[in-house]
């Protein structure tokens, strides 16, 4: 009777082990999941950002170029190129 108590005890065991290893292998696999699709939104942000900073430099780009620079001069500043009659040389002595 003795014998038939502890094998009794060693399958109740061996079920409660394999019922947490179970249980164990549930939420490792609900965790992977839930980092996968972490990593994802991460990734699927850095190819937006990436987006945006292209498109900033082509602004900035864009922003840099002689026309637009002459134009800005000429609107807001009241800049404009001088005629030939206006230019001054001066040489050094």
């Amino acid at each position: 009777m003795n014998m038939g108590r502890l094998l009794v005890i060693a399958i109740a065991a061996a079920w409660v082990a394999v019922l947490l290893a179970a249980l164990a292998t549930v939420n490792a696999r609900h965790e992977a999941r839930k980092l996968f699709v972490e990593l994802q939104l991460s990734q699927q942000e850095r190819d937006e950002l990436d987006i945006e900073w292209g498109q900033l430099r082509l602004e900035q780009s864009a922003y840099a170029t002689h026309g637009l620079i002459e134009k800005l001069a000429r609107e807001k500043m009241g800049m404009s190129v001088p005629q030939p009659t206006d230019i001054n040389i001066l040489q050094r002595q």
